[in-house]
């Protein structure tokens, strides 16, 4: 992490701790995280501080790793973390869930994202936000890159260009993004994950991915949502609230 020159952050996670067992158990798989600098598991509230540069997407698989669930909670202020499920609309895909993007907010105007997208071709992917959450033709009805019309006012490149992410032969890319935005000011709107930054986009194109960006508390403020942020569990919660009107 130091390459990117990212500052140490705080980070909070949600995590079922119901004995001093699960305490330890966690303890031990979090040691094993490079990055992290120093964490403390309070098992009355069920959280987890940690301090450090590691990406949330690797200390969640490292509580994962133990059975338990962890869903990103942010950096201990309120509305400071995000997360957006990323799907192709391209018609007849098994499985269009292919990414997820995990945000939170450290300092004022100043956000992480941890981006994993998987099951797409190699290649150099680019992550946008769009100026609106339509995504109801896919990336076609999102709009254009969030501050874009700013931008052309010399203020320089929008701030809605999140970064590029890179797929290897397994289909499988991460990529850890640094961006002067704050998770208020991009909740509801949609990313945009393609090989190119900007259209001409096709609905049915099964590389372009896109979701809407959601307050992740349990990704729909419901602490009594069990998810785990990472993998199917939050995806099939998403289906669920989708059905009930939610999102």
């Amino acid at each position: 992490m130091g390459s990117l020159g990212i500052q140490p952050f705080q980070t909070t996670f949600a995590v079922p701790l119901h004995c001093d067992g699960c305490v330890k158990d966690v303890s031990g798989a979090l040691n094993r995280v490079e990055g992290i600098t120093k964490f403390e598991a309070n098992l009355k509230d069920q959280l987890v501080y940690i301090e450090g540069t590691a990406p949330p997407s690797s200390i969640v698989s490292a509580i994962e790793s133990t059975g338990r669930d962890a869903i990103l909670r942010g950096s201990g202020k309120s509305n400071s973390a995000g997360v957006c499920i990323l799907e192709t609309h391209a018609k007849g895909v098994p499985d269009p869930v292919r990414g997820l993007a995990r945000m939170v907010q450290v300092s004022d105007n100043h956000t992480l994202v941890d981006l994993t997208i998987r099951g797409v071709s190699p290649g150099t992917y680019h992550a946008t936000v769009r100026e609106t959450g339509d995504i109801s033709r896919g990336a076609v009805s999102t709009g254009g890159i969030w501050e874009a019309i700013k931008s052309l006012g010399g203020f320089g490149q929008p701030r809605g260009l999140f970064g590029t992410i890179v797929v290897g032969k397994d289909g499988r890319g991460n990529a850890f993004l640094d961006r002067p935005v704050s998770i208020w000011e991009i909740i509801g709107r949609s990313m945009v994950v393609s090989k190119q930054p900007e259209g001409a986009f096709q609905t049915d194109d099964p590389e372009t991915l896109v979701g809407v960006i959601a307050r992740s508390a349990g990704v729909w403020d419901n602490d009594k949502t069990v998810c785990s942020c990472s993998g199917k569990t939050v995806w099939e919660e998403r289906k669920e609230q989708v059905g009930k009107g939610m999102l």
